[in-house]
């Protein structure tokens, strides 16, 4: 009986080297298109939690001014003006707005009466909180890892001057406003904004350039310079006295949380004289329209 044998013979086609690298050079340009969408997409999150970051202490605001009847001070000090230094009392507005943030074991471990700079208080000092940073910044501590940093500065005046009892501003020194007082209206008024912290910064517990601004200077203006807008370091011929303005990670300007609690992106074109107008509490202008 004869048997009969088939062979089979595989004919497969292998890439050649050509194939090859047109297909790798298809993947770069899809990646390469890929990336910045994605980017894109972190930052629009990264922003939205930012804002989400303002509305919370825009709450925590009201919530004080219904318990107390007046907004909080933008820095407590027995006089002024503020210099940028560790010395004195300096708290800030964010000590007082603890209880209302849901930070109360924090609130209750920081004594007032000892000042920002006590080393009872260094604990506190060095404690990072959440709704106090903006995730697109990259620093939580200063230079020297001393103290914890803050995104988020209180409007303490309409032009660029020191920190004293005479501001504009709704938070500055030893202020106590109340919503009736703001003339020009809680819509149209800032109440504290995004700002990058300077590398020396004394930190969130600080009633000084740490965590009051003015609209004096336009938006990232404070930050160009030597380091660049994402710089940590100070304008040349800034002294102690010397505050500064608002600014932010986000490419085109910063965002702000008003009087009413809404919280709007301005950018750093805005005209210079509406933007001081918005950092006024009480200066008369007719605002009118969106902004």
């Amino acid at each position: 009986m004869k048997r009969s044998y088939r062979i089979l013979v595989c004919n497969k086609r292998a890439f050649t080297l050509v194939e090859l690298l047109v297909v790798i050079a298809i993947i770069g340009v899809l990646v390469g298109l890929l990336l910045p969408a994605v980017q894109a997409a972190r930052e629009a999150a990264r922003r939205m939690s930012c804002s989400n970051n303002l509305a919370q202490l825009g709450l925590a605001t009201h919530n004080y001014e219904f318990s107390m009847e007046h907004l909080p001070s933008g820095v407590i000090n027995p006089d002024g003006p503020i210099r940028s230094e560790p010395i004195g009392q300096h708290v800030s507005y964010l000590v007082q707005l603890l209880r209302y943030v849901e930070q109360q074991g924090i609130a209750d471990n920081f004594d007032v009466d000892a000042g920002a700079y006590a080393d009872a208080n260094a604990a506190v000092r060095s404690m990072v909180v959440t709704t106090f940073h903006c995730p697109s910044s990259a620093w939580t501590m200063n230079e020297d890892e001393s103290a914890a940093l803050t995104n988020y500065a209180g409007c303490h005046h309409h032009e660029e001057a020191p920190i004293a009892a005479d501001n504009t501003g709704l938070l500055h020194l030893n202020s106590k406003v109340r919503y009736g007082e703001i003339y020009d209206g809680s819509s149209n008024t800032i109440l504290f904004g995004e700002m990058l912290p300077y590398g020396n910064s004394l930190g969130w517990v600080s009633g000084t350039r740490a965590t009051l601004r003015n609209t004096g200077t336009l938006i990232n203006a404070s930050n160009v310079g030597k380091g660049g807008r994402v710089g940590r370091e100070l304008p040349e011929g800034a002294d102690e006295l010397w505050v500064g303005g608002f600014a932010s990670h986000h490419p085109g300007g910063a965002q702000f949380c008003f009087a009413d609690g809404s919280i709007r992106f301005l950018t750093d074109t805005i005209d210079p004289d509406f933007y001081k107008n918005l950092g006024h509490h009480a200066d008369g202008a007719m605002m009118g329209g969106d902004f």
